[in-house]
């Protein structure tokens, strides 16, 4: 919970409906939120793409396969860097619940995914990018917010009147004695909502000319963002003293970056 001085530390739980659990069977926050963030961002989807002239279920169909791939995905960056902690516990590769998706082994499961079921069906691949990428935006700022929920995903030690308290069994053993800690899952989410009104407000149309730059430009500003959060978290996946989410983040901003200008420069050529 987010606290002012003097505030008494109180935080809701990982579990929705006032707490409400029968045995193992609960509805989590992080589910809910992952839920309706999908449904959301394939309504925007469908919208986009009657808007574009594009067929809205062929694009349901891919947006479909893309998020299973996008979960599975996810799931299996974020284990794949802790294999220390899976190895020892493969029950809980399963437990979705619990958190552990990884954003970047999404978006690759996802064009996976639904690229090869748009490159199969010789749909329009660069076009249905575009149309997922502010979905994708405005999904993960609501997504993240699962991580407050579960205690997850925060900064380092902080005394800023934003600080989220974390409760003592959630803290990295080195910050065991601090109570206040930045909401880095906020910072996520809010730069992924300047994310989203830049690609719909000021991008879409202008880089409409030239199908696949408005995913690529998604790329590189949500990569800008995660470059920056990333650097305050405590609990960053690692590959031996690099921080992955760091490094990939600089890749897809050289990606963005070079795949954007190749694309307009294309489209300006006389045919």
């Amino acid at each position: 919970m987010f606290h002012s001085p003097g505030a008494v530390a109180v935080h809701l739980g990982p579990v929705a409906l006032f707490g409400w659990q029968i045995g193992p069977i609960a509805i989590r926050w992080y589910g809910v939120l992952m839920a309706c963030a999908m449904a959301l961002g394939l309504w925007l989807a469908q919208r986009d793409a009657r808007r574009r002239g594009l067929d809205p279920e062929s694009l349901l169909k891919a947006a479909e396969l893309a998020l299973l791939g996008g979960l599975i995905g996810a799931r299996l960056y974020y284990v794949l860097f802790n294999l220390d902690y899976y190895g020892q516990f493969p029950g809980k590769i399963f437990a979705l619940w619990e958190g552990g998706l990884a954003i970047h082994g999404g978006v690759l499961g996802g064009i996976l995914a639904g690229g090869a079921y748009a490159w199969r069906r010789a749909l329009p691949l660069r076009p249905y990018l575009d149309v997922a990428a502010p979905s994708l935006a405005l999904g993960q700022a609501i997504g993240r917010w699962g991580n407050f929920f579960n205690e997850e995903a925060f900064g380092r030690p902080t005394d800023l009147p934003w600080k989220l308290f974390i409760s003592p069994v959630h803290r990295p053993l080195q910050y065991a004695q601090a109570e206040y800690f930045h909401p880095t899952f906020l910072y996520e989410s809010l730069w992924d909502l300047v994310v989203f009104g830049v690609l719909v407000s000021l991008l879409r149309d202008r880089l409409a000319r030239a199908p696949g730059a408005l995913f690529l430009a998604y790329l590189g500003l949500y990569s800008l963002g995660r470059l920056f959060t990333e650097g305050l978290r405590t609990d960053p996946l690692m590959l031996g003293s690099l921080r992955i989410a760091q490094v990939v983040s600089l890749l897809g901003m050289a990606v963005a970056v070079v795949g954007v200008s190749l694309l307009l420069r294309h489209r300006r050529r006389p045919a």
